[in-house]
């Protein structure tokens, strides 16, 4: 019997995967969790075989959740079971440690054959999340030149050199919004968060001295 926590906020979601579970023989709920702290709490108390996990979860969120189960349940199988697209999150959470990643939309079959494959350890990983990390493997094989046009490597390199927004506007004789929408650009094609993200980007490909 494989035993299944399921973290998630949404009683309707919580309700309507126990009843996805409820028809099978060989999985059972054996908890349910509302925020990462009660996640981490049950876990510490509980034997569980594998956890359902939403991304977006109040107390730190599923990612936060990820990053402490690789000291308390490092062998853990992790589904994450998230609202936001493939896309979006992902690769994130794959590095992150998850084994595999469904969006809620996906048929109740897809979830189940999911629990059942990283209960066995292994990977579950959809059509859809493949492609992106094939992409993924034939970007980080491209130097930064390669994806980005000249205009955006050049404010790569000046956001890496801490230049602001409105400074890298003002040395390249351009409006603050057309950098800011390079940046937009830049974020989108090497799949990262922040400006401070770009900064380390920069530094570890060696982009500014």
């Amino acid at each position: 019997m494989i035993k299944v926590l399921i973290a998630d906020d949404h009683a309707v979601v919580r309700r309507g995967l126990f009843q996805i579970l409820e028809d099978e023989d060989d999985l059972v709920v054996a908890g349910e969790a509302t925020t990462a702290r009660e996640v981490l709490r049950v876990l510490r108390r509980d034997d569980v075989d594998v956890l359902v996990l939403d991304i977006a979860m109040p107390g730190g969120g599923g990612l936060e959740v990820l990053r402490q189960l690789q000291d308390l349940r490092p062998d853990l199988p992790v589904l994450v079971l998230s609202v936001h697209g493939e896309r979006q999150y992902a690769t994130r959470v794959l590095k992150a440690g998850a084994a595999g990643y469904l969006t809620k939309d996906s048929a109740p079959g897809e979830l189940v054959a999911a629990l059942r494959r990283v209960a066995e350890g292994k990977r579950y990983i959809t059509p859809a999340v493949a492609a992106i990390l094939a992409d993924r493997l034939d970007e980080e094989d491209l130097s930064p030149r390669e994806i980005l046009s000249d205009r955006e490597f050049q404010v790569v390199c000046l956001l890496g050199s801490g230049e602001t927004i409105s400074s890298i506007a003002k040395e390249l004789s351009l409006s603050v919004k057309t950098v800011s929408t390079y940046r937009t650009r830049i974020l989108k094609k090497l799949h990262l968060d922040t400006t401070a993200d770009i900064i380390r980007y920069a530094l570890e490909h060696q982009l500014v001295e």
